[in-house]
């Protein structure tokens, strides 16, 4: 060996050794900004003044997630109440902020619009011309304002990039402040109309399936009581500046609230419901279908947890009420037992025992009194925080009314199953 290859040789090893060293300090610099971010958290617990979530520490999240992986991150922080004139070179310039192969394109170049608006973030579509003349799509996802107190983003953060790898939603291309840069999905959305059709429900369920078996690293611990009891201590106590809002939020029997839970969670521990990883959020809005490749999308994880498979079957199922909240449409026995059939066995769905599909109408027609007091408490949280012009308060009396008219039957059902199955 030359002394020039020796030299060489000695160079690539400590090239290496330096970057073994920088990867180590990086990981203990990661390992150390989030026992702090844990310290910080224990002592806003004790103080009774925990936040579900927040940008400053979201931000610090994604740079640690992506510190160690080839996703880009930003900083910056846009505005998401801005109209789109003025967001337009906002985006332009966090685009070229994260991807620098767009760096030196002229602005003109990009052409945005939006997708859509929810409640709980804005969605654009981004087209750029490159300089070969090709269009690439993304997808710019801001967060909404105050959303913190209802949705965990750095749990989002943290599920995205497995739930992407295992073949689910958009892919994660960048992170920023406060939101994030995916893929761009060529698909239409779904009416809830949709949901009802034979197939798309045989499709859903079947995806439905598949998602559920995704490994999401860190706590398997299902959340849907700890977050709804953590919705139930910030929605009392509340103040509205509008004397008609405060006066219908005042008629709340917050005891009687606290009790509906307890009891519910009580019943449904008895079922012994299998733990997943849940979408937690499977409305029409949230599946897209792209009708000449036939392929179904599972979008938006932002609320997703480990949580009871039943419960977000039931979420699913309560959906099919649409836009105007009609639960008449919730699917018949026949209809959710055809979903059923594709979840417990997509190969061989007429093979599956009717007492599996016994034991999954039963444990899901509990948890769907589940969704409509996780969503009924989450409205008042919005009616207090939202600045979206809607009737959150009234959400919330509909979803809970709906609650008590269903209670007595899932009750008697589900208490009549434990019963003969020797639980109760």
């Amino acid at each position: 060996m030359s002394l020039r290859d020796l030299k060489n040789e000695k160079q690539i090893l400590d090239n290496n050794f330096a970057k073994t060293k920088n990867i180590s300090f990086d990981i203990f610099f990661i390992r150390e900004r989030r026992e702090k971010r844990e310290e910080k958290r224990n002592r806003e617990r004790e103080m009774g003044a925990e936040e579900i979530w927040n940008a400053k520490e979201v931000s610090e999240e994604a740079r640690d997630q992506c510190s160690s992986s080839d996703i880009p991150f930003s900083s910056l922080i846009i505005d998401i109440k801005l109209p789109l004139p003025q967001l337009k070179p906002r985006i332009i310039n966090l685009c070229k902020d994260l991807f620098k192969k767009w760096l030196y394109l002229d602005d003109s170049r990009f052409t945005i619009e939006t997708v859509s608006g929810g409640i709980t973030n804005l969605l654009l579509k981004v087209s750029v011309r490159e300089d070969d003349e090709n269009d690439s799509f993304v997808t710019v996802r801001l967060f909404g304002p105050n959303t913190e107190f209802v949705i965990d983003r750095e749990r989002e953060l943290m599920a995205i990039g497995h739930l992407s790898t295992a073949g689910f939603g958009a892919k994660l291309l960048g992170a920023f402040g406060n939101g994030m840069v995916q893929s761009f999905i060529n698909a239409r959305t779904l009416s809830p109309e949709d949901m009802g059709n034979p197939k798309l429900a045989a499709d859903i369920a079947k995806q439905l399936r598949r998602f559920h078996m995704v490994e999401i690293p860190g706590s398997k611990e299902p959340q849907l009581w700890n977050d709804m009891y953590k919705f139930l201590e910030r929605v009392s106590g509340l103040k509205f500046d509008d004397s008609e809002k405060q006066r219908k939020y005042d008629n709340i029997s917050f005891k009687e609230v606290n009790d509906a839970v307890s009891q519910l969670k009580d019943l449904t521990n008895l079922l012994n419901a299998p733990v997943v990883f849940a979408h937690n959020d499977l409305l029409s809005g949230n599946l897209m279908l792209n009708d000449d490749e036939d392929k179904l999308y599972f979008i938006d994880f932002e609320y997703g947890s480990y949580s009871y498979r039943g419960y977000d079957i039931a979420n699913h199922f309560n959906e099919y009420a649409g836009f105007d909240c009609d639960y008449s449409l919730y699917p018949d026995k026949e209809a959710q037992y055809h979903f059923f059939r594709h979840y417990l066995n997509p190969d061989e769905p007429k093979e599956v025992p009717e007492e599996d599909l016994k034991n999954l109408y039963v444990e899901t027609d509990l948890y769907k009194l589940a969704s409509h007091l996780y969503w009924a408490l989450w409205a008042l949280i919005q009616a207090n925080v939202s600045s979206i012009d809607f009737d959150y308060l009234s959400y919330f009396f509909l979803r809970y009314e709906e609650y008590k008219k269903q209670k007595d039957s899932s009750f008697s059902l589900a208490q009549s199953f434990l019963s003969k199955s020797g639980t109760s």
